[in-house]
């Protein structure tokens, strides 16, 4: 059986890695979406066990203590975390597997599986982002400061993925990860 494809989608809050992963999805059959865990509350569209598993502090501190996560990182005051049994039972089944993870998250999932594909979506600018932050209208002020002094890292970060993917038009960059992907596909 060949062995599943592991592609990871990093970016900055507000630079569209949510979006151009569900585009993929579509284009790609195949890939099944990683849902993470997280301990943030539930935004108003998102359905549990589809975009996230959404746990108490407490059992995500539980996760932590039973080794059950890839990665975790603790951010905005949240935890988010990529569940073991998940990925081990999507590469079991020869799955290949989307996730959308921070920055930090998707380096620790490379140095687990060094064979992970890495693509860092970045924003125009940081003027852009600050815009897309501010549209969605799920953040308060002060939490877009808080995602706004975490880019200069992300940025930084970034630069260790295997791909960069600037999201200045979102059909361009959905186009340029599924040549990614169609480049992975066909090893």
């Amino acid at each position: 059986m060949k062995k599943g494809i592991l592609l990871v989608v990093s970016a900055p809050s507000g630079a569209g890695k949510t979006t151009i992963v569900r585009e993929i999805i579509k284009r790609f059959p195949s890939f099944r979406f990683s849902v993470s865990a997280t301990t943030r509350k539930r935004r108003e569209m998102e359905v549990e066990g589809k975009d996230y598993y959404f746990l108490t502090r407490d059992q995500f501190e539980q996760r932590i203590a039973n080794d059950d996560l890839i990665e975790y990182e603790e951010i905005y005051s949240n935890y988010y975390g990529t569940l073991k049994n998940e990925v081990e039972h999507a590469l079991a089944g020869g799955d290949n597997i989307v996730f959308d993870v921070d920055v930090k998250g998707g380096l620790s999932i490379k140095r687990r599986f060094p064979e992970a594909v890495l693509i860092f979506v970045e924003p125009p600018s940081l003027e852009a982002l600050r815009a897309r932050l501010e549209n969605r209208k799920s953040e308060t002020k002060e939490q877009v400061e808080n995602r706004m002094k975490r880019v200069s890292m992300e940025l930084e970060k970034g630069r260790e993925y295997d791909y960069i993917v600037i999201n200045d038009e979102l059909k361009r960059a959905v186009d340029e990860v599924s040549g990614i992907v169609r480049s992975q596909i066909s090893k």
